[in-house]
């Protein structure tokens, strides 16, 4: 992928043909572990960014590869910042049913979820969007589908730090600070 990489940029093809073959290498470097997954799936999604807009198909999917990423290094508030700015656009033009947009909900809530400095009322409101997500994945993709049985482990522990008393008197601290 590398060496395909290199003789197509030598070749001068489309910047198109580049971010496809970029996005596909990002997707290798991060399955091996690689350090350098981040910044690529960084450079695809500014590139898709700066080629289609922020309303195209594939800049959306770029995006939540990128959040993929930063979720895998647990930079959280990035992870939020990323998706507060996507999330609406997503489901916006995409709609609620579509895999880039669950799945950017999913990471969103989760991510609120790990939170150190989330409030009661932003962590209920994760777990409302999980709640709802799960439906969506259940009826659109099924109950065994990897995404939705992702979203459903999620929701068990968010619902059980909910049921926590230390848990929850560590949420409302936050949310008095």
């Amino acid at each position: 992928q590398e060496a395909e990489l290199s003789m197509l940029r030598r070749l001068g093809v489309s910047d198109e043909d580049i971010l496809r073959v970029q996005y596909d290498l990002a997707l290798t470097y991060h399955a091996l572990g690689r350090p350098e997954a981040l910044q690529m799936r960084r450079d695809v999604y500014s590139g898709y960014l700066r080629l289609y807009g922020e309303e195209h198909r594939d800049t959306l999917i770029a995006a939540d590869g990128y959040v993929g990423a930063l979720i895998t290094l647990k930079r959280f508030k990035e992870v939020k910042s990323l998706l507060r700015r996507t999330m609406p656009v997503a489901r916006r033009v995409l709609g609620d049913c579509d895999n880039t947009t669950v799945s950017m909900r999913y990471r969103y809530a989760s991510a609120v979820c790990v939170d150190d400095d989330v409030t009661l009322d932003d962590f209920r409101e994760a777990v409302a969007t999980l709640e709802d997500v799960e439906r969506i994945a259940r009826r659109v993709f099924g109950g065994a589908h990897p995404t939705t049985t992702g979203i459903e482990g999620a929701l068990r522990r968010a619902r059980a730090v909910l049921r926590s008393p230390s848990a929850c008197a560590l949420l409302r601290r936050n949310k008095k600070q």
